[in-house]
């Protein structure tokens, strides 16, 4: 039996249909699939907020517990009038007060780690960020800025790698911004003394070596 032409085009466009449906159709992945470390920013939270309306501090209390994450930074010296960071003020993940990033940050050389609790390759990159910040000690400060609205997720992370460091919360990318970091993850962001960025790392660390490598190549202090 011979197929019309208008039959065959009516298939056609069935598996058309068929495909965009397939191609659209929401996946249920897990915070851990490979597909989302490969392409970043993929689970991203759409929410541009700072965190998200269900993570009250009563929410989060047991997970900063369990988290215990080092007090973020205090100001200890004038913001300089050229700080990129002037202006944004942020919650500390470790216990909900406000940052003002670039009054805490002045004054001595800044390793900004950007990161979100869905990336896989911030998993591997997080600890050796800690061991690099005992080794330095009080020579340069490393925060890490988690940018996804989604703060519960954060705070259980950070628990499972070990890792406490401190860090803010910033799930509307207010630091990515502010920097000219690109949209992936993770970012790291080398800031001077005086408030201005000497380099953005949109790279992996895979050694405390290569962080104090990049450290001393673009700050100029060898820890």
């Amino acid at each position: 039996m011979r197929v019309s032409s208008a039959a065959r085009w009516s298939l056609v466009a069935f598996v058309v249909v068929v495909a965009l449906i397939v191609a659209i159709w929401p996946r249920d992945k897990g915070d851990d699939d490979a597909e989302v470390a490969d392409y970043p920013g993929a689970g991203r939270s759409t929410s541009q907020q700072e965190r998200r309306g269900d993570d009250t501090p009563e929410a989060l209390a047991a997970l900063r517990t369990d988290a215990a994450l080092a007090a973020c930074p205090a100001p200890a010296a004038p913001v300089p009038d050229g700080a990129v960071l002037k202006g944004i003020t942020l919650e500390c993940i470790g216990d909900g007060s406000r940052v003002d990033l670039a009054a805490a940050l002045a004054g001595k050389p800044v390793l900004l780690n950007i990161w979100a609790y869905w990336c896989g390759p911030c998993r591997e990159e997080l600890p050796y960020l800690q061991q690099y910040a005992a080794q330095a000690g009080d020579a340069v400060t490393v925060l890490t800025v988690h940018t996804d609205s989604n703060e519960a997720n954060g705070l259980a992370r950070l628990a499972e790698y070990d890792v406490h460091l401190p860090g803010v919360q910033d799930g509307s990318a207010r630091v990515q911004a502010a920097v000219g970091s690109p949209a992936v993850l993770p970012v790291s962001v080398l800031i001077r003394p005086d408030g201005t960025v000497a380099k953005v790392l949109p790279q992996q660390f895979r050694s405390v070596d290569e962080i104090a490598d990049a450290v001393q190549q673009y700050l100029g202090v060898a820890a």
